[in-house]
């Protein structure tokens, strides 16, 4: 097995496809909760719940599409096939879930949880697939990190686009009507999903073949050995953590601007502001991981973003620069923390091999996924239960109590999950120099 590098056209295909899955992820996480709050017209409570209860749902599925990936063979490959196959119905599932149908209070409820659920079932099928990708294109474990500092400079990338332009979009479709807006958006936006991930089956090639076949019978018995790789446990732990943070302040974060800043208009230069960051420090992990071992990078980065949510604390909520500056630089250091933790899951395939005795590669990121969704999901309904919590009524002005829920939604919340990954970061111990042991010891053992 050797440890070739990777083209920057790899590169490139590779991260168009977290393009397209942020697409729709960054729209879910940015706009959904306000979308069905303040446009669809549920409550709060009955968003979170939705939430909730449609990514809990689906999160089960991912060990099934895991396993169902594991043992797909084809002339494409494994996985890539299902980034081919599913990309149009993926782009047309984004545009229905922004529907206002003319229904009454339970039928909007009802097609709400079908086209949702419809939409997180669609991602699961080509997110999964998608990211075991990238652990079977290059072994070497500096490879891996450069490859996926590539993928969330990309996925980023989606994200300025998102929050730039959904809000631009939604006002010149929809006429003042953002019940006709956010579809009409979601129509342009899902065609750029679609064509990104053809770009990525086009662009990207499996090096690293799987050629033992596995029975059916036994995806979810792969999924529970997953649970005796300590390290994958450890990552795990972390996505969980901080997937609820995104999950919560993400949700909330227009509510931030429009209600505890006072001042709707900013929302999309926030979230711009923001996204640059991300970028930025996504760029920055392929140039920081040069020179520095990535525990010791990730454990830096945790440390600024729990820095930087306290100082929401401390400033008052009219110093709009110092917000944008403070929201810049978290975002910065959390877009060090994600790309790094996505290439520790590959390295976590390469240990459960010795481990278990297996490489589970889909399923192990299958796993990882289900971890960000069940974080994902709880950071989501947190954010509508706190909103409730506190008395939340949308579009009218908000009392002290309300607007300081937000505020622990937004910032308070994202302390306290950040805190969490430092505690179990220091129980990882797959540095690079012992990826390489482990990827040599493999190499000596299938030559045998």
């Amino acid at each position: 097995m050797e440890n070739a590098k990777l083209t920057i056209k790899e590169k490139m295909g590779y991260g168009l496809g977290d393009t397209a899955s942020n697409i729709v992820f960054q729209m879910v996480a940015n706009f959904m909760l306000i979308f069905y709050t303040d446009v669809y017209g549920l409550s709060a409570a009955a968003a979170g719940t939705l939430l909730l209860s449609v990514r809990l749902f689906d999160g089960f599925t991912d060990p099934v599409m895991g396993g169902i990936a594991d043992r797909t063979r084809t002339r494409w490959g494994s996985y890539r096939p299902y980034i081919l196959f599913l990309a149009i119905p993926y782009g047309v599932l984004a545009c229905l879930a922004f529907i206002t149908p003319d229904f009454d209070a339970t039928g909007k409820l009802i097609y709400a949880y079908i086209t949702y659920g419809l939409l997180m079932t669609c991602y699961t099928a080509i997110n999964i697939p998608y990211g075991a990708l990238g652990g079977v294109m290059v072994n070497d474990p500096k490879e891996r990190t450069s490859l996926q500092s590539y993928r969330f400079a990309m996925a980023m990338a989606a994200l300025v686009i998102i929050v730039w332009a959904i809000p631009r979009l939604v006002e010149f479709f929809g006429q003042g009507s953002d019940t006709k807006g956010y579809p009409l958006a979601m129509v342009f936006m899902g065609a750029l999903a679609a064509s990104c991930f053809l770009l990525c089956f086009k662009m990207t090639k499996e090096t690293i073949q799987v050629t033992e076949r596995k029975s059916f019978r036994h995806i979810y018995k792969d999924f529970f050995e997953l649970f005796k790789n300590d390290q994958w446990l450890v990552i795990a732990i972390i996505s969980l953590a901080t997937l609820t943070l995104i999950g919560i302040r993400a949700s909330v974060a227009p509510h931030y601007i429009k209600y505890y800043v006072g001042d709707e208009s900013l929302l999309s230069n926030f979230l711009t502001v923001a996204a640059i960051g991300s970028v930025l420090g996504a760029i920055s992990t392929n140039f920081l991981s040069k020179y520095f071992e990535k525990k010791v990078l990730f454990q830096v980065a945790l440390v600024v973003v729990i820095i930087s949510h306290s100082l929401f604390y401390v400033i008052a909520n009219d110093q709009i620069l110092l917000i944008f500056i403070i929201y810049f630089i978290a975002n910065f250091a959390h877009m060090i923390i994600t790309p790094i933790m996505f290439s520790m899951v590959a390295d976590t395939v390469d240990y459960g091999v010795e481990k278990i005795g297996r490489r589970l590669t889909a399923i192990t990121f299958s796993g990882h996924l289900l971890a960000i969704k069940f974080g994902f999901a709880i950071g989501g309904a947190l954010a509508g239960w706190m909103l409730s919590a506190y008395n939340y009524i949308p579009n009218q002005q908000q009392t002290d109590e309300t607007l300081s829920g937000i505020l622990l939604a937004f910032a308070g919340i994202p302390v306290i999950c950040t805190v969490i990954c430092l505690i179990v970061i220091a129980k990882y111990k797959l540095t690079e120099v012992e990826v390489k042991k482990i990827q040599l010891k493999l190499i000596g053992t299938e030559q045998q």
